[in-house]
């Protein structure tokens, strides 16, 4: 599963690296409602929700739909202005004017996307122009609880509303502590920006991407990116740009906004030397269907004690050596089992660095 952009014909001058103090705050607010996802931000999560004043907070949670699964494409409003060639603001305010940019039906569609959004990437009716839509956006709202139901109402009902309502608690969020979040994350952002710009003029768009993450990649014939995700998408840059959004407080989120009718934006996070690479989707598959298996798990207690040779393992547990051969193919394949030689004979031995950090990868792989 991946989520495709077509870049066919894609002019370099039209890829931007562009740092968004707007998307930034998406990130934060989701942070703070999921910190679960970001255990790195924990101290900073705590230390923001103490001071937190109650009305803000109660606010918060009108809305917080917007960016509790992940955060809305409202946070990168710029995909969305016509042209599809628009750079984020280099300020909060100046991004907050895009979003005032943005059509009524652009804004709904937007805020409802994680509750009514049949064609994410295909061409079709917005909520507020079709009955049917707007009838499922208020059946969807209600399972979810009073909060949204009330919110999606206002927003069905009078849309500049809510519009002013949203723009007026993110200029909140900014003075209650964003403003001091993004004095410390955004030169960071702009040198990663900076440099990530210069490897795409010196090295080219390949290149720039697979510093970005080993998650993206850029076909053979560059015309097409492709992002490893367990979400199937597709969009394409047509006669638009392409941008790429660092972020400080993302990670593991590699997020694509892939919108139809919307400039591709890939909105990643900051790398760090001492984090490994995530493995792919086909990897993490790989490991989960490998450990599934009973013999496998009996196989894995051993070579995690020490290292076997394939008749040992077969004497052990009482099977022929082509059934345990098969076995620990199956494992090797998945990156879980390292083997050498010792003389005529091959041990093979658990690689417990590997599966110890199964269950961070397949919490990344599911997040990414």
């Amino acid at each position: 599963m991946s989520v495709s952009i077509d870049i066919a014909g894609l002019r370099p001058e039209r890829v931007a690296i562009v740092p968004s103090p707007l998307a930034e705050l998406g990130m934060a607010l989701h942070a703070l409602s999921e910190p679960g996802h970001h255990p790195g931000l924990q101290g900073w999560v705590t230390s923001v929700t103490a001071r937190l004043d109650s009305h803000l907070a109660d606010r918060m949670c009108d809305a917080d739909f917007l960016w509790r699964t992940t955060f809305s494409d409202l946070f990168l409003p710029c995909a969305g202005v016509p042209g599809r060639t628009t750079l984020p603001g280099a300020t909060l305010a100046e991004d907050l004017d895009l979003l005032d940019k943005l059509t009524d039906e652009q804004f709904a569609d937007s805020a409802l996307e994680f509750t009514c959004a049949p064609g994410y990437d295909l061409p079709g009716p917005g909520v507020l122009s079709d009955p049917d839509l707007r009838r499922r956006a208020l059946d969807l709202a209600a399972m979810r609880g009073p909060r949204q139901v009330r919110f999606t109402r206002r927003l069905l009902d009078d849309p500049p509303r809510v519009r002013a309502w949203v723009r007026q608690f993110l200029e909140d969020c900014d003075e209650a502590f964003f403003a001091d979040v993004w004095a410390r994350v955004r030169h960071p952002l702009a040198a990663d920006a900076r440099h990530k710009t210069e490897l795409l003029h010196r090295k080219g768009l390949a290149d720039a991407l697979a510093s970005v993450s080993s998650a993206v990649a850029l076909d053979e014939r560059a015309t097409r990116i492709t992002v490893d995700k367990l979400v199937e998408g597709r969009t394409a840059t047509e006669d638009g740009g392409f941008l790429l959004v660092p972020t400080s407080l993302g990670r593991p989120h590699l997020l694509v906004l892939h919108r139809y009718g919307w400039q591709p934006v890939v909105h990643y996070p900051l790398s760090s030397p001492e984090l490994a690479s995530p493995p792919s989707v086909e990897q993490l598959t790989l490991r989960m269907t490998a450990l599934s298996h009973p013999v496998r798990m009996r196989i894995c207690r051993l070579l995690a004690r020490s290292a076997y040779t394939t008749t040992e393992l077969a004497q052990v547990h009482g099977m022929t050596a082509p059934e345990i051969s098969r076995h620990v193919g199956v494992l090797k394949k998945a990156g879980l089992i390292t083997t050498r030689r010792r003389g005529r004979y091959v041990l093979h031995q658990l690689d417990v660095t590997a599966v110890a950090r199964l269950g961070s990868d397949f919490l990344e792989g599911i997040l990414r």
